[in-house]
């Protein structure tokens, strides 16, 4: 399958000017009823756009927010001042000049100053050279701090394609220690159909929002006391997690990986060594004092694993070497963005770290990409895109034939293996290219999953080698394997996939008996052992509600099977089978319905 061009950027595409225009019109509408309002920042972002918003204090010194009556009337106002056809006007200003302008927007003023210090720009990125002119974007009355790009009149935002979200908190600039601010969520399209089918997404992801699932199905939660970020896992998710992670290690080691164990902290040299400390520490936990050193939670398994590579002489003949492990890693992750199971501060990866010759790599890769989808695909995960990170000639540590010798391997795995694929021109972090292979779930979303990372950095910086055939030293490639990502995050995506609806290998009950009355209650009983004893996992409803309220009841679990048994299943040694999706299946005899469900369980068939 021939590759595709590289993607229009989100930043250049009309929807980007478009939602741009509707943030600034939100902008506007929100200083028609705040007119004291002090203002941050606006950006599109994935499927729409925010405004943040400092609204001063509220009669007992908290910060004011909006009320649900406010976005109604912003909204509404919104589509008034679209139905006018003013022109975004683009022009720029000297610094001093903006600083006078903007002199009681005091957000504003820190931009300003940071982009004349050649800081950062308006959304936090480095910059490369302080600036002695700021852009400026005006439409009637409204006048932003703003490079663009913008439509050209109001009207090209179709006033039947914008809606409001939703509002919520969010700290300046990300930080928790900078004042609360709140925040607009809108979203804008190119029609009303587009918006339409847009919120129809949006009620379906609701349905399947993992974070009200696992609570619903009781697999996991948080807890102010253990910490944000932090994910306890209760009985019926810890299975699930561990199921998946069993098939996956099995998996591992059919395939030519060894498991190792790596401790979850080590010495602030290591870190040194890696560079961690130098380029990494604002996203590590704070160093813990052990025996007057200091030592860091890890927040990734790579060093570890070149000290396994390192612990004795490596020879041509040992390569390649596939070390792979589940390492809980610990990351910083700053309070506004943490998500679920989606983003949070400590997680297991499923990291394998592999190191091969040259004349090896070539089909490393291949392996590696083959034994993704292997994996993906027995979750059920069968629609994939892939991302391909090239060199940025600027920025890239070692040499740049094997830069080149490693993308042209990635692409040719993406072309051998038949998947779409975008290349992303000077994407590829420093150290090397890269192959992103992304999950399309259910909705059409778009989930991160499998990174295939090349390495050039650490092999020099830790100082690897083997010795090759000719009797000299050699350094290997390194390349990085998360195949799941993150359980945590994994199990995030599976679960909304699903919609919590686990295919029967993953199901945390498999089973539920539902006695008709009090007197069938043994016989379930009965069928129940035996269907442990064959390796299902079922439960038994023994309390007092009626038939039809335990099957409701099961099916809002969604446990796959429902078996009602009465006078005349326990006479007959049947069971009546029904599915959480409703279906009435009739009556079944016990071993017919065991060997059904054990051929599925088998097959990790996705249906019952």
């Amino acid at each position: 399958m021939s590759e595709k061009q590289a993607t229009i950027p989100y930043s250049e595409t009309e929807l980007y000017r478009i939602r741009h225009s509707a943030a600034h019109v939100m902008a506007e509408a929100v200083l028609t009823f705040f007119p004291e309002a002090k203002l941050a920042i606006g950006p599109p972002i994935e499927d729409g756009f925010y405004y943040d918003f400092d609204l001063g204090k509220d009669e007992n010194g908290k910060p004011r927010t909006f009320s649900p009556e406010d976005l109604v009337a912003i909204e509404q106002k919104m589509i008034e001042l679209l139905k006018e056809n003013a022109p975004f006007v683009q022009s720029s200003m000297g610094v001093e000049a903006a600083r006078q302008f903007f002199a009681n927007q005091p957000y504003k003023l820190e931009l300003i100053d940071e982009l004349a210090a050649g800081k950062v720009d308006e959304n936090g990125q480095p910059i490369s050279a302080p600036v002695s002119e700021v852009g400026i974007y005006q439409h009637r009355q409204f006048v932003d701090l703003c490079r663009g790009p913008h439509v050209g009149f109001t009207k090209q935002v179709k006033h039947n394609a914008v809606k409001i979200l939703r509002a919520s908190g969010a700290y300046w600039r990300g930080d928790e220690k900078r004042p609360q601010l709140q925040r607009i969520y809108g979203t804008a399209w190119h029609s009303k159909e587009e918006l339409a089918a847009y919120l129809k997404r949006l009620e379906e992801a609701k349905k399947r929002d993992h974070r009200r699932l696992g609570k619903d199905l009781d697999l996991f939660s948080t807890n102010p006391d253990v910490g944000g970020g932090l994910i306890l896992w209760h009985p019926k998710g810890g299975l699930v997690r561990h199921l998946a992670e069993e098939f996956c290690k099995n998996e591992h080691l059919a395939n030519g990986y060894q498991l190792v164990y790596t401790p979850h902290i080590g010495r602030s040299t290591l870190w040194q060594t890696s560079g961690h400390l130098t380029w990494y520490k604002d996203d590590m936990y704070a160093a813990i004092q052990i025996d007057e050193e200091e030592y860091f939670l890890k927040p990734m398994n790579c060093p570890f694993h070149i000290m396994i590579y390192k612990d004795r002489m490596r020879s041509y003949r040992d390569l390649p070497l596939r070390l792979a492990e589940w390492g809980t890693v610990y990351r910083y992750e700053r309070s506004g963005v943490m998500h679920g199971l989606m983003r949070v501060r400590g997680f297991t990866q499923d990291d394998a770290h592999l190191f091969c010759r040259k004349d090896q790599m070539p089909e490393e890769i291949d392996r590696a990409l083959r034994f993704c989808l292997h994996i993906l695909r027995g979750f059920g995960m069968d629609n994939f895109h892939a991302y391909l990170s090239t060199r940025d000639p600027q920025k890239s540590a070692g040499d740049p034939a094997r830069w080149e010798d490693a993308t042209e391997a990635l692409r040719a795995a993406l072309e051998r293996a038949g998947l779409n694929y975008d290349i992303d021109e000077g994407g590829a972090a420093f150290y090397g290219p890269k192959i992103d292979l992304k999950m399309i779930d259910a909705l059409g979303r778009e989930w991160q999953l499998s990174t295939i990372q090349f390495d050039f950095n650490l092999p020099q910086r830790f100082e690897m080698s083997y010795i090759g055939q000719d009797g000299e030293p050699h350094q290997p490639y390194m390349i990085h394997r998360a195949l799941l990502g993150s359980m945590e995050r994994f199990m995030g995506v599976l679960i909304e996939h699903y919609a919590g609806a686990f295919p029967l290998w993953l199901a945390p009950v498999q089973v539920e008996m539902i006695p008709i009355a009090d007197r069938h209650i043994p016989y379930a009983e009965q069928v129940a052992a035996e269907l442990r004893a064959a390796g299902l996992r079922v439960e038994v409803d023994a309390s007092n509600e009626r038939m039809n309220k335990k099957i409701r009841s099961a099916q809002l679990q969604k446990i796959p099977y429902m078996l009602v048994v009465g006078d005349k299943e326990a006479e007959e040694g049947a069971v009546a089978v029904r599915t959480r999706e409703n279906e009435d299946r009739g009556a079944m005899s016990l071993a017919a319905f065991k060997a059904h469900a054990l051929a599925i369980v088998q097959s990790k068939a996705q249906q019952l």
